[in-house]
């Protein structure tokens, strides 16, 4: 093979290698995007919880002002007042778990893109290097047989160079 040739397949590999790099990258902007969808998403709802608490603590505050007013309704009322810190407890353990999971998955996206980054890489060294060095081995062993076939018979005497001596 002539460096032509060579040179030739190596630039094909280097623009494969880099279209590789290209779409890893897009999925890695694709990623960023999500991850920040995903926040956007989160800090959206943070304004209406931080509502829903506002909202108990104004309840919370109103139940104790019907107690001291109204004695007769006193177990309605707390069990009202009860009922409204539950689901606001609710609501915000469902809220941090739920950011939890989106975090560990956007985690788990960014971990299993770069694994197949890895991999991409490694697939290019095994599949690209090894064949050539192959190729390279065979065309090797394909000029010295030509050259052995071309020289045809031993040389004479007089047209022994400087390394044949060294073997003599």
């Amino acid at each position: 093979m002539d460096q032509n040739m060579l040179l030739t397949v190596m630039t094909i590999f280097v623009v494969i290698a880099g279209l590789a790099l290209l779409v890893q990258m897009a999925v890695m902007i694709g990623l960023y995007r999500a991850t920040r969808s995903a926040e956007q998403r989160i800090v959206a709802m943070l304004p209406q919880v931080e509502q829903l608490v506002h909202v108990s603590h104004t309840s919370i505050e109103q139940v104790r002002t019907q107690l001291l007013d109204v004695t007769g309704k006193t177990s309605e009322i707390l069990t009202l007042a009860l009922t409204q810190v539950t689901r606001v407890d609710e609501v915000m353990a469902d809220a941090t778990r739920r950011a939890r999971i989106q975090l560990e998955r956007a985690e788990l996206v960014i971990e299993d893109g770069l694994s197949r980054t890895q991999q991409t890489i490694g697939l290019v060294h095994s599949g690209v290097m090894r064949p050539l060095r192959e190729i390279q081995g065979i065309t090797a062993g394909v000029r010295a047989a030509l050259a052995f076939l071309a020289k045809g018979t031993r040389p004479a005497v007089n047209q022994i160079t400087h390394d044949e001596e060294m073997f003599i």
